[in-house]
């Protein structure tokens, strides 16, 4: 009979949420491995052994909000129409800021792997890729990448805005100011 792993994929998974938590709350130097080890009922074994340690584990957070957010856009159905399908993105982006703040807040922000190179990081490529692509399908765009970079701009910008705290209304009134922006840049219908 094989012996039992001693830390699973649920041990993994529920580290890596508290770490999203305590991240988002207090930055990654506010992570204490033993205060997240803790509050997972296991040692701080376990996350060396899972991660590598600190870095490995906030890089685990990046990489699982990323993969969220892909999953995310990957529901959005592709149509004949580009500005539809952007606005469907937008929305899809705003909606997983919305279900995974805590993991919105450490894949943008600081120690997220950016690269030194000052490219696109990594972790974002394959979802910053969704985007470029439905904005190269629109007619005349001579830089998709360009122009994708500036609508990420907007929806970043609204949506950190808006987990903030800082825009007012409800969050039906944030939601409809949203889709408004979204349409006002022209990229979208409306």
């Amino acid at each position: 009979m094989p012996r039992p792993l001693p830390h699973d994929d649920t041990l993994r998974d529920r580290l890596v949420e508290l770490a999203s938590r305590t991240v988002a709350e207090h930055g990654s130097r506010g992570l204490s491995l033993r205060t997240v080890a803790a509050e997972a009922g296991t040692t701080t074994a376990a996350i060396y052994t899972l991660f590598g340690g600190r870095d490995g584990l906030v890089r685990a957070v990046v990489d699982e909000g990323f993969r969220r957010f892909a999953q995310h856009l990957d529901t959005v159905p592709r149509s004949a129409d580009p500005r539809a399908d952007l606005l469907a993105l937008g929305v899809a982006y705003r909606d997983n800021a919305l279900a995974n703040p805590h993991f919105y807040r450490v894949m943008f922000g600081p120690g997220s792997g950016r690269d030194p190179a000052g490219d696109v990081p990594p972790a974002v490529r394959p979802t910053f890729a969704v985007l470029r692509d439905a904005v190269a399908r629109l007619p005349h765009v001579t830089d998709a990448e360009e122009l994708a970079l500036r609508l990420w701009a907007l929806v970043h910008g609204m949506v950190s805005l808006e987990l903030a705290g800082l825009l007012p209304g409800s969050t039906e009134d944030h939601g409809r100011r949203y889709v408004q922006a979204l349409r006002a840049s022209r990229l979208s219908p409306g």
